[in-house]
């Protein structure tokens, strides 16, 4: 176990039944990462937040400075000589990450046109590619989008990856693995998602850009 699972569990134990799968979370990440996949990520209202939150800690650094590899400062240098090195200092190594929930186009589109329920899942299948990881976040493990999601991922052949409460709803049953927060309350299984996210994150970062 990591020292950054260890301090997750020595801040809330409740979560100690859960160490297994968020590491088993984190491998399936990383994985993701070393073959050239991408993290699609889906849930509503409080979850939508966590979404955007996710990408945020990925798609830049979080813990760590991720500088730029050398020959990718060279190319940005070569085909740019007066702005290169600016563009080449002001970049940082991305893990790829995309949010469902913020694509008003497409979900409005979608919502009014077609099915609301299956917003997530359309863009599951327009984005998603061999590799690739969805991840549902739902407090309840029952939103229907959320689940559709999942479902078409899995036709896909994607990965699939849950955040969820206590019993794990539908979504158990969709999820490679399913990180269950102990509990009933939105409110506490949500403070426990933050917290497992977090340590997701960080653990993928440290795995790519540790020097």
């Amino acid at each position: 176990m990591s020292r950054l699972l260890e301090q997750l569990v020595e801040r809330y134990p409740d979560l100690q039944p859960a160490q297994v799968d968020i590491q088993a979370a984190i491998d399936l990440l990383i994985n993701c990462y070393r073959s050239g996949g991408k993290l699609l990520i889906c849930g509503n209202g409080g979850s939508a937040a966590d979404c955007e939150h996710i990408v945020g800690e990925l798609m830049k650094g979080f813990f760590l400075k991720r500088p730029l590899p050398v020959e990718m400062r060279r190319r940005l240098i070569d085909a740019f000589p007066a702005e290169g090195e600016y563009l080449a200092d002001h970049l940082q190594g991305a893990l790829p990450a995309i949010s469902l929930v913020s694509q008003s186009g497409i979900i409005s589109a979608f919502s009014n046109d077609v099915a609301a329920e299956m917003v997530f899942a359309q863009q599951v299948y327009g984005y998603g590619q061999p590799g690739d990881i969805v991840l549902g976040i739902s407090t309840s493990g029952n939103s229907k989008n959320v689940i559709h999601a999942l479902q078409v991922g899995r036709a896909l052949g994607l990965s699939t990856l849950g955040l969820t409460g206590e019993s794990g709803g539908q979504m158990k049953a969709l999820c490679d693995v399913a990180i269950r927060a102990p509990f009933a309350r939105v409110d506490a299984i949500q403070e426990r998602h933050l917290a497992i996210y977090h340590v997701l994150c960080a653990a993928v970062e440290a795995t790519f850009f540790s020097t």
